[in-house]
C-alpha cells in the first residue's frame, strides 16, 4: 500500500493518455478511502448523509481530473468521464448513477448526437468503490476500474430512454415524469434541497416552478456492465 500512495503525486496532473489514466486508476484498486485521503491531505467524513460527493470527489483528485463541475467529460482532453460505482461486499450495484443535469433550454432542439448526455457516457471509466452503510467510509476499498465504451446495441437503448424523457420535459408535462419511466435511463429530481425550484414551462406555455431534474443509469443497468467486466465479456 505505502509504495502505490508513493507513487501519487500532490498536486496530480491531468493524465497524459487514456493508457496513463487506466494505470493511475489501477494503483488505486485496493486502497482504502482512509488511505488515499491522508494521501491527498483530505479529511474522511464520518458519513456520506451530507458529504454525498465525497468519494467521486475524492477519485476524481487522485486521477488528475481537471473537468470539475463543467457540462464536459472529467477528463476533457481524453473524451473520459469518471463515475465512481456504489456496490456491496458482492458486488452488487446499490444505487442509481447519476450523470448530468437536465436543463429544459439545453435540450431544445437537441439531437442525442450532440446532447450533454451522450458526451458524458461515450465513454465511461467506472471505477467501484465499496459502500456498505456499515462500514466506517474510511474502512471502504477502491475496486478495479474499467473503461466502458456502449456497444451500438447499448447506445440504442439509452437514446431511446433519452428521447422519451426529453420529448416529455420539453413539453412541460413535468406531472407524467417520474423514476419509473425509462428501462436503463431515468429522470429524477436533482437538488441539495428537496424544496429547490427552478423556473419552467408546462404544457400550456405558462410559467411554473419545478424540481431541477437529473439523468441516471438504473443500478441494473450499471451492475450488468460490472458483471461483464469481471466475467471478463
Amino acid at each position: 500500500m505505502v509504495s502505490r500512495l508513493a507513487l501519487l503525486e500532490v498536486p496530480i496532473p491531468p493524465p497524459a493518455s487514456i493508457a496513463d489514466l487506466l494505470a493511475r486508476a489501477e494503483l488505486l484498486g485496493g486502497l482504502c478511502l482512509g488511505e488515499l485521503a491522508e494521501r491527498l491531505g483530505q479529511p474522511v467524513p464520518p458519513d456520506l448523509r451530507r458529504a454525498k460527493g465525497f468519494v467521486g470527489a475524492l477519485v476524481e483528485r487522485a486521477l488528475g481530473a481537471s473537468s470539475g463541475s463543467r457540462a464536459q467529460p472529467d477528463f476533457p482532453e481524453l473524451g473520459v468521464e469518471l463515475k465512481t460505482l456504489p456496490v456491496d461486499a458482492v458486488g452488487h450495484c446499490l444505487e442509481s448513477t447519476f450523470v448530468c443535469t437536465a436543463e429544459v433550454g439545453d435540450l431544445a432542439g437537441v439531437e442525442w448526437a450532440e446532447s450533454r448526455l451522450w458526451a458524458k457516457v461515450r465513454c465511461v471509466l467506472w471505477v467501484p468503490v465499496e459502500a456498505t452503510r456499515s462500514l466506517p467510509v474510511a474502512e471502504r476499498r477502491i475496486g478495479g476500474p474499467f473503461l466502458w465504451r456502449p456497444s451500438a446495441e447499448e447506445e440504442a437503448l439509452l437514446r431511446a430512454d433519452w428521447e422519451l424523457l426529453v420529448s416529455l420535459l420539453a413539453r412541460g408535462q413535468h406531472g407524467s415524469l417520474s423514476g419509473h419511466l425509462g428501462q436503463h435511463l431515468q429522470l429524477r429530481p436533482k437538488a441539495a434541497k428537496g424544496s429547490s425550484r427552478r423556473r419552467a414551462f408546462d404544457e400550456d406555455g405558462a410559467r411554473s416552478l419545478e424540481q431541477p431534474k437529473g439523468f441516471y443509469l438504473r443500478a441494473r443497468f450499471t451492475e450488468d456492465l460490472l458483471r461483464r467486466h469481471l466475467l471478463g465479456s
